[in-house]
C-alpha cells in the first residue's frame, strides 16, 4: 500500500539522521552539498507543496510556516524564489527541533489524506515524492561524509562492518550487444514499476561493436594511475578535466589520504586503510537490462563499496558505486516533462551533465532500475562514483564472447 510505503520511506530518512548530533545537522561542507537539516525539511516541503497544497490536495490546508516555501524550495522557479543553494548552511533557524515538528505536521496531514482515501488522484505525485526522498537519503549520506571529511577529528558517523577484501583477479573484456537495441522505460501509465520522466520514452539506439570489463576498476588500479603521475600528465585527461586537476589541486581521488607511507580513505565508518580490491563501476543500460537488480546497496548496511571475486561473466553492474558513462545527460527522442512545477524535476538540468548508472552502496535497493538515469556535472566527486573500462571495435566477435584483457 502507498500509505505503508510512505511511512517506511519517511522513517528511513529519520533513521539515517539518528546518529547525528544537533551540530552535525547544520554543517554545509561546500556549496554543492546541503546540511542534513535542510534535507529533512526539503523532502517534507515536497509533500506539503506538491501534494497537500496542490489543486488535488487538501482544501484549506494551512502551511506549517509561511516562509518555509522560501527556505526549503530547492530549484522550482514555478513555485517562487528560494535561499541560494550555497547559503543553506548560513541559517541557524529554524532549529532541528522545528524541522522535526514540521515533519510531524506534514506526516499527520498525509496520514489523514490516506485515511480519507483521497490519495488516489495524487498517487503518482506521492510516489514521485517518495523516490525524491530516497534520492535525498543518498545525498544525506554523501553530504554527511563530505562534512566529516572536512573535520580534522575525522568523526565516525556510525560503527559499520568492514567488508572482507577479496582479490577479484585481472579483468576480462566481454563483448557487448551491438546493433539496434531499445532502451528507456516504456510510456505506460499502467506500468507497475515507477520511472522518472527522464527515463522515457523507450526508443531505439544503434550500438557499435564494443567490449566492457567483466568487473569494475579497483582501488589498486586507480592507485597505479596515481603513483604513475596520472594526475600530472595532461595527455591522460580531457582539457576541462585537467584544468580542474590543476586549479583544484587534485592529486588523488576524493577522500584518499596518505599516512606514514600508506593510503587511507575516509568513510562513514571513519578513516580506514584503502582496500585495494574495492570496486568502481561503469555501466551501459543495454548490458544491464537483462540482469537482476542485485548488489551492495544501502540496505546491506556496509555503506562502502565491497570487493568480490568475479564468478559471473559481468559482475557488480548494480550497487557499490555509481558508474560514469560517456553519455551526456540529454532528453530522449520524444521526451515530455511532467506538467507544472514537477516538470522542473529533471528536464531543466539536461545540459552540461553526464549520465551515471547502476546505483551505489548508499542507494536504497528499491529505488534502482536498469533504466534509471542519474546525472551530475563531470567534475562532481563527492558522490559514490567510479569507472568500468570499455573499448570499441571488437571485430566480428559474437555477443557475449569473452576476451582476456
Amino acid at each position: 500500500m502507498l500509505s505503508e510505503r510512505y511511512r517506511a520511506v519517511r522513517a528511513a530518512t529519520e533513521a539515517i539522521c539518528a546518529p547525528l548530533t544537533i551540530e552535525d545537522h547544520v554543517v554545509q561542507a561546500f556549496p554543492d552539498a546541503s546540511p542534513a537539516r535542510w534535507h529533512l525539511a526539503h523532502t517534507t516541503w515536497f509533500f506539503e507543496r506538491m501534494v497537500l497544497a496542490s489543486q488535488l490536495g487538501v482544501p484549506g490546508h494551512r502551511p506549517f510556516h509561511p516562509q518555509y516555501d522560501f527556505l526549503f524550495n530547492s530549484y522550482y522557479d514555478a513555485v517562487g524564489p528560494r535561499v541560494a543553494r550555497d547559503r543553506r548552511g548560513t541559517l541557524s533557524r529554524p532549529t532541528v527541533a522545528d524541522i522535526r515538528a514540521y515533519r510531524r505536521h506534514v506526516d499527520a496531514a498525509m496520514t489523514a489524506l490516506f485515511e480519507r482515501e483521497e490519495a488516489a488522484p495524487l498517487a503518482a505525485t506521492i510516489e514521485l515524492g517518495l523516490h525524491h526522498e530516497q534520492q535525498h537519503q543518498e545525498l544525506l549520506f554523501t553530504d554527511v561524509l563530505a562534512a566529516f571529511a572536512c573535520n580534522p577529528l575525522r568523526p565516525v558517523y556510525r560503527e559499520l562492518p568492514v567488508p572482507p577484501s577479496v582479490d577479484p583477479g585481472p579483468p576480462r573484456f566481454v563483448a557487448g550487444p551491438s546493433g539496434v537495441h531499445a532502451i528507456g522505460h516504456p510510456i505506460d501509465e499502467g506500468a507497475d514499476e515507477f520511472a522518472f520522466d527522464n527515463e522515457r520514452p523507450r526508443h531505439r539506439v544503434f550500438l557499435e561493436p564494443f567490449a566492457i570489463a567483466s568487473r569494475p576498476a579497483t582501488n589498486a588500479e586507480l592507485l597505479s594511475f596515481v603513483e604513475d603521475d596520472g594526475y600530472r600528465r595532461s595527455g591522460l585527461w580531457l582539457s576541462e578535466g585537467f584544468r580542474a586537476v590543476q586549479t583544484r589541486g587534485w592529486a588523488a581521488p576524493r577522500y584518499w589520504e596518505r599516512r606514514d607511507g600508506a593510503w587511507w580513505t575516509m568513510t562513514l565508518g571513519g578513516m580506514r586503510p584503502l582496500d585495494p580490491h574495492a570496486p568502481a563501476c561503469h555501466l551501459s543500460e543495454a548490458i544491464a537490462r537483462s540482469r537482476s537488480i542485485e548488489g551492495n546497496f544501502a540496505d546491506r548496511d556496509l555503506l562502502v563499496p565491497a570487493s568480490t571475486s568475479v564468478c559471473a561473466e559481468i559482475e557488480q553492474l548494480f550497487g557499490d558505486v555509481w558508474e560514469w558513462t560517456a553519455s551526456a545527460y540529454a532528453p530522449y527522442p520524444g521526451f515530455r516533462p511532467l506538467a507544472g512545477a514537477l516538470g522542473e524535476y529533471n528536464g531543466k538540468f539536461m545540459s552540461g551533465q553526464m549520465v551515471l548508472r547502476g546505483g551505489s552502496c548508499l542507494t536504497p535497493r528499491d529505488h534502482v532500475r536498469a533504466t534509471y538515469r542519474n546525472f551530475f556535472p563531470p567534475d562532481a566527486r563527492w558522490q559514490m562514483t567510479g569507472a568500468r573500462l570499455a573499448r570499441s571495435d571488437v571485430g566480428a566477435a559474437a555477443d557475449g564472447d569473452v576476451f582476456d584483457g
